[in-house]
């Protein structure tokens, strides 16, 4: 098993691809470990000539998080209205370091970055502080933090806090299949097509609904970002689904408007999720984006 050091302990990591290529780092969402990036994505990035780098956040899959309790869903549904009366454990900045370190750990100067949702969250914090670390960034179904923003609606909500309700491994597999259909909207059965494929495996490896809460608490209190995205300068790439359900449409069009020079792709039909119909359609588009870079080496 791959691992580092970083400040809230080890993180599990792992390549895909030559080593001599380029790195790009996946930086998954919510939860989510590596596991439960698709094949057809990573592979396609492989084969397009990257090394292809995932791990598992802080707090999931096989990495260390905090010791001490989560937040109560109670405080976590408060801190929607009021993000000031959540202390977290940790900050997307803090989680936006341990990608510092595992490039530190790879012996990297920098990569390019991909994130997905939170993972998008944490690589614009990156490119934010970081900005020399990144050669390019790609974000994917997230946002900026603007709290003008629509979000989701109590039902999606309610799908995503059922994850981190139940303990037994049947009820928890089936809760997260049924908020994957949710978050993926009305066009993709994510059961068939997308990221709730993954659940049996992810849940079976490793079910750290604490963890999950953690996370979701360095969210909520996470500050506006567009202003300092508005100073950057990383060739950058956002990409959306027009049929969002947890994080909608404007959150894309708003984080491409935040950034100087973006360029923006919204998908037809695409939800909170990685959908096999349209995974070809998010490679070509990641790979043209790298392709564009000029990296000294």
């Amino acid at each position: 098993m791959a691992k580092f050091k970083a400040e809230c302990g080890e993180i599990y990591f792992e390549h895909k691809g030559a080593r001599a290529n380029p790195r790009v780092l996946f930086v998954h969402g919510l939860g989510c470990q590596l596991v439960q990036w698709p094949d057809s994505l990573i592979d396609g990035i492989v084969d397009a000539g990257f090394c292809a780098v995932m791990c598992d956040n802080r707090d999931i899959g096989l990495s260390d998080g905090p010791p001490g309790p989560a937040p109560s869903v109670e405080a976590l549904l408060a801190a929607r209205d009021d993000p000031s009366a959540l202390t977290p454990a940790y900050t997307l900045s803090d989680m936006a370091d341990d990608v510092v370190a595992l490039l530190d750990h790879l012996g990297q100067g920098g990569a390019h970055v991909v994130g997905l949702s939170m993972g998008g969250m944490i690589s614009q914090r990156l490119a934010i502080e970081h900005p020399e670390r990144v050669y390019s960034l790609t974000s994917i179904m997230s946002s900026t933090g603007n709290p003008d923003l629509p979000g989701p609606p109590d039902e999606v909500v309610g799908a995503l806090i059922g994850t981190v309700s139940a303990t037994d491994p049947e009820t928890v597999i089936a809760q997260s299949i049924q908020a994957a259909k949710v978050f993926g909207g009305p066009h993709y059965d994510s059961e068939v097509h997308g990221i709730g494929r993954f659940a049996r495996v992810a849940v079976e490896r490793a079910h750290r609904p604490e963890g999950v809460m953690r996370q979701l608490g360095a969210i909520l209190a996470a500050e506006d970002r567009r202003a300092a995205l508005a100073e950057l300068d990383v060739p950058t790439l956002v990409i959306h689904g027009n049929a969002d359900p947890l994080v909608p449409v404007e959150a894309g069009r708003d984080t491409a408007a935040a950034v100087p020079g973006a360029k923006y792709i919204e998908i037809d039909k695409l939800g909170h999720d990685l959908s096999e119909p349209v995974i070809g359609e998010i490679v070509e588009a990641i790979t043209t984006h790298l392709r564009d870079v000029e990296v000294s080496r």
